[in-house]
This record gives structure tokens, C-alpha cells and sequence, in this order.
């Protein structure tokens, strides 16, 4: 059978895989080359290095440099999206003439280039873009960074047509998928990639709760202090919040709530033992958009997970997780679950769900037959 090539223009550098978009990029790059697709990945890199680590996997990898110049943010188009504006992609791009598949609305400045016209062009959306801007504007609270969001969201609206470019869009969630089919009449879901091969719950029973996160990131700074505000005051369970650029709010409350522990720049490793031995993962969020892939660390290897209804919605999800949308019956269902083993009936049914959708290998032979065929 004739070699298979197909090139991923990715937003970041993938590696190492420790926040929620490249930890579908990576895991979507490793999975493609294990099914023996030749992978020539292209990254912006504004901040992580070229890894070797992606050599291994990829027939090329190539890094370009993304702009930080804050006269971007004058252009008439999103800033993710021109500051990743590099002609040596598109030249690059023009040597062959294998499908190209562009992750996420922010790397597609080249999408709908003339000289791209008759390529085989496809797009994973991570998610409907001008939303998830929205709700980070709302969620933000320096007035700057917010006067940003809403500007950045209004921009990604008027950009998004030109998916109408892509031969294929891959959303990564069922509602994204119901949202790009009612706008463009075509979207196929391919489920997020992520790191767990299996599914490994731990036994026992362990003796805290946990919340991790990018909390840089304002929806889960404003997460966090929901935990720390609303939930875990005196209550008899200890809370550990695991995360790195944490705001000053952030650190101040949880300083002055006893039960409450802030760990931050903590390696990935530490956080994912962290995921493991937590009797419980705490997983709200005020923000309904895509698919959190932490979500799926903590089903894949962690014990009871107590979230809100947007950490679910519309993700196939809901009845595998105890879903809460108040303080108190949240409160209730983490003094329930410390007693209690992830196991029985309750853990044949995530094994289930978990294992039917979110297989990579399965995911990957699917996205090669829409990208590839």
C-alpha cells in the first residue's frame, strides 16, 4: 500500500503535552504515526523549544516563529490568527501536494490562500472560538486583558466563514459538531485525543479532594475560587488546587482557608499522581465550550469526579460523572464520595462509555479516513 502523508500545521509546539489543546494535538500526531501515516508537522513556537520528542514520531517537524508585535492587534483580523501569518509554512506547504490539516481556527491564516485551491484542506476545531473569547472576557478581570477577549472574540466571528474553505471540519464535541453543521451544513466529531491508553482507577480510598488546571487561565481562576469561596469552607475534606499562574486572589484566599492547599509549578507528572491518588477530582467550570481534557484525565485514572453540568454538557459524559450545580448539594456529593471506593457497577459503566468513545487508536483510523481518503 502506497505511504501515506499528511501535514498538521499545529497553534503551539506539542510537546510536552500538558495543557488541554496540545494534549490533542500530540496524542492525535502519535496515534496517526502508530497507523503509519507519515506526519509532517508544522509548529509556532512563541515560548516552548523544538522537541526531539516529536521528531521521533513525525517524518518532518518544522517551527516558525509567531509574532508578538502589539501592532497586530490593530489588524482587522483575530491576533491568534495573523500573528501566525509565516510565509515560510505556506511555501513549504506548496512542495507537495499532501492534505493539509490545520488545528484550531487560530492557524488558519493560510486556510483559504488561492495557491492552497485544489489541496485537500482540513480542520480540527478545538472549539467554537468566538465563544470560548466570550466567556473569557466574562471571566476576566483586568480590564485590559478583558477590553482583549471581547475584541478577539468579535474578530474570530468574522473570520470563522472562512471555514467554509476546509473540505472537512473535525469537531472535538457533539455540540460543537451541532453548531458547524447548522452554520456550514458539514461537520464530522472525532473525539479529543488524550494520554491514557486505559482506564487504571486506583483502589482504596485517599484522603483529599483535588482541582487542577492552567489557572492563568481566567475560567479556572474563577473555578478555583468558586472551590475556595463556596464550597470547602469548613468543610472536613481537604482541598489541594494544583496549577501554575495563579492570581493574587487566588493565593490569598486559599492562604486564609484552612483546609485548602495551593500547589503551583508543579511538573505534570506530580499533577497526574496528584489525579490518581485524590479520592475525589472537583471539576467546575462556568465555561461550556469544547471538551476538558483534564476532564478526561481524572475519569481515565482518578476516583469519583464531582463537577458542574458545562464540565459535561453535550459531551456524552454526564452519567458517568456526580453532576452539581450548587454549592451545598456539591458539598454533599464530596462528603459521599470520601468514604466510598471508584469501583463496582459505577466504574463498569465509565469503562464503558470511556472505551467505546474516547479509544485513540479507533479515533485515529477514523480522522485518517476523512483526512486522507
Amino acid at each position: 500500500m502506497a505511504e501515506k502523508h499528511l501535514h498538521i500545521v499545529s497553534f503551539d509546539v506539542p510537546w510536552p503535552p500538558d495543557y488541554g489543546g496540545v494534549i490533542d494535538v500530540f496524542y492525535k500526531v502519535k496515534a496517526l504515526a502508530g497507523l503509519g501515516v507519515r506526519v509532517h508537522l508544522h509548529c509556532f513556537e512563541y515560548g516552548r523549544r523544538p522537541a526531539p520528542e516529536l521528531e521521533a514520531i513525525c517524518a518532518s517537524v518544522h517551527y516558525y516563529h509567531r509574532s508578538s508585535s502589539k501592532h497586530l492587534l490593530l489588524s482587522g483580523l483575530p491576533y491568534v490568527v495573523v500573528s501566525r501569518r509565516n510565509e515560510e509554512l505556506i511555501e513549504r506547504l506548496l512542495l507537495d501536494d499532501h492534505p493539509i490539516l490545520f488545528e484550531g481556527l487560530h492557524s488558519c491564516y493560510f486556510l483559504g490562500d488561492p495557491r492552497l485551491q485544489g489541496r485537500r484542506r482540513s480542520v480540527r476545531t478545538h472549539n467554537v472560538e468566538h465563544d470560548y473569547y466570550g466567556a473569557l472576557a466574562k471571566a476576566e478581570r483586568s480590564a485590559f486583558r478583558k477590553a482583549y477577549f471581547v475584541n478577539e472574540a468579535r474578530k474570530l466571528e468574522r473570520f470563522e466563514p472562512v471555514l467554509s474553505e476546509a473540505d472537512h471540519i473535525i469537531a472535538i464535541s457533539p455540540k460543537d459538531q451541532a453548531y458547524f453543521m447548522r452554520h456550514f451544513g458539514r461537520a464530522e466529531h472525532v473525539p479529543a485525543f488524550h494520554a491514557c491508553g486505559r482506564i487504571a482507577v486506583p483502589g482504596g480510598i485517599g484522603d483529599y479532594a483535588l482541582y487542577h488546571g492552567a489557572l492563568s487561565v481566567p475560567e479556572n481562576d474563577q473555578a478555583a475560587l468558586y472551590l475556595v469561596r463556596e464550597v470547602f469552607p469548613g468543610l472536613p475534606v481537604k482541598l489541594i488546587i494544583a496549577g501554575s499562574g495563579a492570581s493574587p486572589e487566588l493565593r490569598r484566599a486559599a492562604s486564609t482557608t484552612p483546609n485548602v492547599e495551593l500547589r503551583e509549578d508543579i511538573p505534570t507528572e506530580e499533577i497526574h499522581r496528584l489525579v490518581r491518588e485524590a479520592q475525589v477530582n472537583v471539576l467546575p467550570t462556568f465555561q461550556a465550550t469544547g471538551i476538558k481534557l483534564k476532564l478526561l484525565l481524572c475519569l481515565f485514572t482518578g476516583r469519583h469526579v464531582v463537577c458542574n453540568t458545562p464540565m459535561v454538557q453535550d459531551t456524552g459524559l454526564e452519567e458517568v460523572c456526580l453532576v452539581h450545580d450548587d454549592p451545598e448539594t456539591m458539598r454533599l456529593s464530596i462528603l459521599a464520595c470520601m468514604s466510598r471506593p471508584a469501583n463496582g457497577s459505577t466504574l463498569e459503566k465509565r469503562m464503558k462509555v470511556l472505551e467505546e468513545r474516547f479509544d485513540n487508536r479507533r479515533n485515529a483510523e477514523h480522522l485518517a479516513r476523512i483526512v486522507l481518503a
